[in-house]
Formats: C-alpha cells, structure tokens, sequence
C-alpha cells in the first residue's frame, strides 16, 4: 500500500480502517473497532470502520474525520497535508501534537525536504 500521511500528520496506510476498508474485511473491522471501542471508550461498530484516509476527496471518511478541525483546514487550504501549510504549526495543530508527538516529528521531517 502507498504511504498515506493524513492533514494532521498520523499514517493513514498503517490504519486498521483503511486496510478494512481497502480489503474490505469485516474481521479487521471488527477488529479496529474493538482496540477503538476501548482506546478511546466510545461506542464504535465494526460497521462504523470504513475510511478511505482523510485526504479522501470524494469517498468515505471515519465519522471523527467528518468533524476534525485539522482535516477541515486542510482541506479549505488545499495542502497534502498540514507540513505543507504556510501557516505551520497553527495553534490547533499544537494542540494535537500534545497528544500525538510523534506526529509532529513526522510532519517535521515532510516539511523539512521542502526548503
């Protein structure tokens, strides 16, 4: 599978929903939906994992993407991904990178090949 880097920097062709999705195997929804349900203690359904990576244009999306500030942004803006934005690291940015670190050193490294 190609490398897919979502606006907010997380590997979107390592993702339990893409891979289900893609494949479409219910096993491996089943699956992501259980490590989600408990990850994030929310009702997720294996039916609920269909996702074609939040830079998807026109294609299903995980219903969090539909609501993600970062993805909404991004996509207003036009970017492959928000290394590529003007304005990087916003502040909604920053507040994401306090969860997911190693985020932010991925999207460093894309922004950094840039220059």
């Amino acid at each position: 599978m190609e490398e897919m880097i979502s606006f907010c920097g997380l590997k979107c062709h390592e993702c339990g929903a893409l891979i289900a999705t893609l494949n479409d195997d219910d096993e491996k929804r089943a699956e992501t939906a259980a490590e989600w349900k408990k990850l994030y203690n929310a009702d997720i359904k294996p039916e609920d994992i269909n996702c074609y990576g939040c830079i998807s244009e026109d294609k299903p999306v995980f219903h969090h993407c539909t609501v993600c500030e970062v993805r909404k942004c991004g996509r207003e803006r036009g970017v492959l991904n928000c290394a590529y934005c003007d304005d990087y690291a916003c502040n909604t940015l920053a507040k994401f990178f306090e969860m997911v670190p190693a985020n932010k050193e991925r999207l460093d490294e894309i922004r950094s090949r840039l220059s």
